[in-house]
């Protein structure tokens, strides 16, 4: 089972993360969104990541996140949906590692897939999909 997938639906790019990552892994995801996001550049764009199955990273991930975090912001990402069980370790690493006080981007977390789908139209974010089942990792 792969450790995430990244694909791009109109102006949002999707993702799946799963299992716990080593710095390589956060390498190769980092390289593998800015494939994805790259054509986004120059308007407005939004991230929808489904987080539920991802099992934390080593402490070496956190820089390799955060470097992507101000890449994306150079290049107008606007909103982030992140989705996942309640769950407070995890969310203490992901806001170690995505902080949105530089501005730029506003951040939710949801519980529920179709909220944040919801959240992101309601922003002009539509995606072809409304689950992740269909473009499972």
């Amino acid at each position: 089972m792969q450790a995430f997938k990244v694909w791009t639906e109109q102006r949002v790019v999707m993702a799946v993360v799963r299992g716990g990552w080593n710095e390589r892994t956060a390498r190769d995801y980092a390289e593998a969104f800015q494939q994805a996001a790259a054509p986004l550049s120059g308007a407005d764009w939004a991230h929808l990541v489904y987080l539920d199955d991802w099992v934390l990273g080593v402490p070496e991930i956190e820089p390799v996140i955060r470097d992507l975090v101000a890449w994306c912001q150079q290049r107008r990402l606007r909103y982030v949906a992140h989705v996942y069980s309640p769950n407070m370790v995890k969310q203490y690493q992901l806001e170690r590692m995505i902080s949105t006080q530089n501005g730029g981007f506003e951040k939710r977390v949801y519980a529920d897939e179709p909220a944040a789908f919801a959240w992101l139209a309601a922003r002009g974010f539509s995606t072809n999909s409304q689950r992740f089942i269909l473009q499972s990792a």
